[in-house]
């Protein structure tokens, strides 16, 4: 029995339901754009489309782990880096780059393996004879490979129209993969030991300019140390102080047991005086410029010069000793 149809005074009813031209539309548009490449897509699949096959390899870069003497240096450390993350970031790159494709072609000649299938297969298979950034699109495709930077993996899935061309191409870049990294180690090794021979060289000039200027100040003062030197005068000092104490001593007693015109009382008294000068010349000698080595410079100044040329000589020599760690 047909619904019953009940009426609203003064609403005209709906009239039934019927196809109209944009539902059409609608319908044909869906049928063009879902439908029909969806059979065409699995209509070429199953008929033209060839087997592919995959090689899945999986690899990451890792440094050795040993100790050296750079690592004991410090700073000097971060020439040599502390891990493989920049050279798995650059392995990363140097697979997707045209420069592998290039290396890999010359042994393997990927542009006719690429075109094995041709004209049979054109959707996956490449024209023969291509050009190398035509070879380099189809290698993007034919070779997927994804990284994970938090364990530095690399992983490779690499497909061909046979599983022996899939594991032969796989096995290729691991091969170049590997002269890649090696070469870039050898590249920093190079240029570590360069720049350790370097920095030794430098430093021994600068240890020799150290040296020859601590010997001109000695051959130009005469004082080989001034420390010592200084201990020396004290101790002429400290003499001339004992030998005064005991003419004064003496003096005392020719003045009590001697008449005023003994002569022994005035040999006393220019002994005594002859003392005193000759004290006031040697503390002279630490302030003036009347000083033995016979330079013009004053006491004070020598010990300064003395002490910066030394601190520059004992630098020198711990430079010259951390560049030979590092070289060795």
């Amino acid at each position: 029995p047909s619904p019953e149809r009940t009426e609203v005074a003064g609403v005209p009813l709906a009239e039934a339901a019927r196809m109209r031209p944009r539902h059409r539309g609608l319908l044909f548009a869906f049928l063009l754009i879902v439908l029909l490449p969806l059979l065409v897509s699995a209509a070429y699949l199953w008929i033209f489309a060839q087997d592919q096959y995959a090689s899945t390899v999986g690899f990451t870069v890792r440094r050795e782990e040993r100790s050296s003497a750079v690592d004991l240096l410090g700073g000097l450390s971060r020439i040599t880096g502390g891990g493989g993350t920049l050279e798995t970031d650059i392995l990363y790159e140097f697979i997707r780059s045209q420069e592998i494709v290039t290396l890999i072609d010359e042994r393997v000649n990927l542009g006719e393996i690429y075109a094995e299938d041709w004209p049979g297969d054109p959707v996956f298979s490449l024209w023969p004879d291509p050009s190398i950034e035509e070879l380099h699109r189809h290698w993007q495709r034919m070779v997927r490979i994804s990284y994970d930077s938090a364990s530095q993996l690399i992983e490779l899935q690499v497909l061909a129209h046979s599983p022996e061309t899939a594991q032969l191409i796989a096995g290729e870049i691991l091969s170049e993969s590997q002269k890649m990294i090696n070469n870039l180690n050898q590249a920093a090794r190079v240029d570590i030991m360069r720049y350790a021979n370097e920095d030794v060289e430098v430093t021994i000039e600068r240890l020799k300019a150290a040296r020859e200027a601590l010997s001109r100040f000695r051959t130009r003062t005469r004082i080989v140390d001034p420390a010592a030197d200084i201990q020396g005068r004290m101790g002429v000092l400290n003499n001339l102080q004992q030998q005064l104490a005991e003419a004064l001593i003496e003096n005392d007693i020719v003045l009590a047991t001697t008449q005023e015109s003994d002569p022994r009382r005035e040999q006393a008294a220019r002994r005594i005086q002859v003392i005193r000068d000759r004290i006031a010349a040697e503390r002279q000698t630490f302030t003036s410029a009347d000083q033995p080595g016979g330079g013009d410079e004053n006491y004070p100044e020598l010990i300064a010069e003395f002490e910066r040329l030394t601190v520059d000589q004992r630098f020198a020599e711990e430079a010259y000793r951390t560049a030979l760690a590092a070289l060795d």
